[in-house]
């Protein structure tokens, strides 16, 4: 039998007052859903257009759209609610609405539960999608024909709305389905402790001496990764400073072109191919030269120096073999994705006797990483058993 949820109607929120009126009701619920539209093709950081709440039942008030683009609506009501520790705050792929309301505010939902993460530990594989879900769960159907859509234009359409509503009415539903599933099989503390990650600061601070990690190149040499740090660090301040998108002072293959050519002087910078027009002139050009001049006077000992320490492992082949064998049983017998669990690297640094890893911890010390290392320790031996693989103690 399909459930279906009756039309709506689509209240939506443009006063402080209603949305403190709102916020108070839900906080006698025992969840609240949450979701957000927004818009950063243009910006460095997010630009909130829309949010959307809803708490359990099937009322006319109990689902409603927030206009943050509103004349004089504050959310200080909705970041109350946020540190309100008795109302479960239920995402789905939580990560960048968290960073929005973090930046915004400085405050994390708690507790926190996405459905996202609870949905690979119950077994939907990995990184699911919320349609997947509405599908599977609720056994509905998702009309996205709004999903690529300008939020911050006013009015919004009844098909946004209803398109946006539908994604907390619907997470209500598969709230309340995974987190039964999860007492059922015990595995709430292991949502938990990935979840830790979603509400750290340090996940949201990007700090500019740190952007060169992210740029991919084949060169390990220290003066070339000297420029780089430094034109990824000028391009991280610039654009943090003015709110634009990173790719819009210069994209990486520019940047990596430009720790190559290491240009003096804005002659030079005209040279360049892959620079945009725009940064051949001006504070980015400035702050270009400048940064290249800081690198390649940067002394040896001062020189960013490539992790090589994954190429240092000595990795015992056939062990490493074995780890996926047992991996590949684990991930049968638990339902939930190998990659969830560890990752091919960390099969790797096992078989070459690394131990502080994050298969080796916490949940996936449960589910495999505590069987890894009887293996690695000659205590248990794998054998066929059918189509399935068994683990035998020795």
């Amino acid at each position: 039998m399909k459930y279906k949820e009756k039309p709506r109607p689509m209240k939506t929120l443009t006063t402080t007052v209603e949305l403190t009126a709102f916020c108070q009701e839900a906080a006698k619920h025992d969840y609240v859903t949450v979701d957000t539209e927004f818009l950063r093709e243009r910006t460095y950081y997010s630009k909130l257009c829309l949010i959307q709440l809803a708490f359990s039942g099937d009322g006319e008030t109990d689902a409603v759209l927030v206009d943050p683009l509103a004349d004089g609506l504050s959310l200080e009501p909705l970041y109350t609610l946020f540190r309100d520790e008795s109302v479960v705050k239920v995402f789905h792929a939580a990560r960048q609405d968290l960073e929005i309301f973090w930046v915004d505010a400085g405050v994390f939902p708690k507790p926190l539960f996405d459905t996202q993460v609870a949905a690979m530990v119950c077994g939907f594989g990995e990184q699911v999608g919320y349609e997947t879900l509405v599908r599977k769960i609720v056994k509905q159907g998702l009309d996205k024909t709004s999903r690529f859509t300008d939020w911050s234009r006013r009015p919004l359409s009844d098909a946004q709305k209803t398109y946006a509503l539908a994604d907390v009415t619907h997470l209500r539903r598969i709230y309340e389905y995974l987190a039964a599933e999860l007492d059922r099989s015990g595995r709430s503390h292991w949502v938990a402790e990935e979840l830790q990650v979603l509400t750290d600061p340090a996940t949201y601070d990007i700090r500019p001496q740190e952007a060169w990690r992210r740029i991919k190149t084949r060169t390990t040499s220290g003066k070339f990764l000297a420029v780089v740090r430094e034109l990824a660090a000028f391009r991280e301040d610039y654009a943090q400073r003015n709110n634009v998108p990173r790719n819009r002072v210069f994209k990486d293959d520019a940047l990596v072109e430009l720790a190559s050519t290491k240009p003096r002087t804005g002659s030079d910078l005209g040279g360049s191919r892959l620079l945009l027009r725009e940064a051949r002139k001006g504070a980015i050009a400035e702050g270009i030269l400048e940064a290249v001049g800081r690198g390649v006077n940067c002394p040896p000992e001062k020189q960013p120096k490539p992790d090589r320490s994954r190429e240092k492992l000595q990795v015992n082949p056939a062990l490493a073999d074995l780890l996926r064998v047992l991996l590949k049983a684990k991930t049968e017998s638990s339902g939930v994705a190998a990659k969830l669990i560890a990752p091919s690297a960390d099969l790797d640094a096992i078989a070459a006797g690394q131990r502080d890893v994050a298969a080796l911890t916490g949940w996936r010390r449960e589910v495999f990483g505590a069987d890894a290392l009887r293996l690695c320790d000659g205590e248990i031996a794998l054998a066929a058993q059918g189509q399935s693989v068994k683990v035998v103690s020795l």
